[in-house]
């Protein structure tokens, strides 16, 4: 008998474009893998994310998400580009389904051609001492007078402990040349998984770039759940109005590493202004796809 083959997509998020936004690998049938067996997929298809499809009913799908660093509780473009994959397919039967991570049951639909995935719930941290956060500027190539006053910088959570640094404009976060082996280990005393660098663009839009060397992922170019915890921390500060049953940010990302993308960030608040729930929305295209032998290297496959 030959070895086991499984199907696999290679697709990008938060892009309509092939090459744009950040791509991802998706097996939408991993009945019977074992663990080690989806991160020997995740590795040998070669991209920095992963995500896999281990059970289905016509109601919900279990999904679990793998870093070159193992698995994670949650990944923002895989579950996006996921969504749109099951509904491409006709694997989606109802107005909304459930996507049961590890951490928990999330909440997705397409909604006009717009994937719409819940984020794992906010939790929040003290945010880093003056110093950390100088520290940490130095080492992104930066200085204190990058830093936006008036815009919040913390720790926050919604799949993956994320710090942000906000700072004066976008030109500012395309200048950065972090030093690599000092952020992983700033990132690693700090107990953080990812250093998100943002920057007001007009009203509720705004320019980032995300560092996860800590994850082995340098820069991650076009991002889910650090930018649904930005717009976490953003509500929490009261930056955006707390007022209105859903706000709305845009986040555009990637340019500097030549694959822009665009993050529709969604914040439902409660009567009482608390927040009910974080959904990041995104479009997707399918790059590749085709069959894989485990321990193989890709086969080929239509688009």
């Amino acid at each position: 008998m030959g070895s086991p083959r499984v199907a696999y997509k290679l697709v990008d998020a938060f892009t309509e474009v092939v090459g744009g936004g950040n791509r991802v690998a998706l097996v939408l049938d991993a009945r019977g893998l074992a663990t080690e067996e989806m991160q020997r997929v995740s590795a040998q298809l070669g991209e920095a994310q992963a995500a896999f499809v281990t059970d289905w009913d016509h109601t919900s799908f279990e999904v679990r998400f793998f870093t070159a660093g193992g698995e994670v509780e949650f990944s923002g473009h895989a579950a996006v580009a996921l969504t749109h994959s099951l509904a491409q397919e006709g694997r989606i039967k109802t107005p909304q389904t459930l996507l049961r991570t590890i951490g928990g049951p999330l909440t997705a639909r397409l909604e006009d051609r717009l994937a719409l995935v819940q984020s794992p719930t906010p939790r929040f941290r003290d945010p880093p001492t003056w110093r950390a956060l100088q520290e940490i500027t130095e080492v992104l190539g930066a200085n204190e007078r990058y830093l936006h006053r008036g815009l919040p910088h913390g720790i926050t959570f919604t799949g993956l402990w994320t710090l942000f640094v906000p700072v004066v404009a976008p030109g500012l976060v395309d200048a950065l040349e972090p030093e690599m082996e000092p952020l992983s280990r700033l990132s690693a005393e700090l107990g953080v998984a990812a250093v998100h660098v943002y920057a007001p663009i007009g009203p509720r839009r705004f320019y980032a770039r995300t560092f996860a060397p800590a994850l082995g992922i340098p820069e991650d170019p076009v991002t889910g759940s650090p930018n649904a915890a930005l717009g976490a921390m953003l509500a929490r500060a009261g930056v955006v109005p707390r007022w209105e049953g859903e706000v709305r940010l845009n986040v555009v990302q990637g340019h500097r590493v030549g694959g822009p993308g665009e993050v529709e960030v969604r914040v439902s608040y409660g009567p009482a202004g608390n927040i009910l729930a974080i959904y990041i929305g995104g479009r997707a295209v399918v790059a590749k796809s085709g069959w894989l032998e485990l321990g193989a290297s890709p086969g080929t496959g239509g688009l």
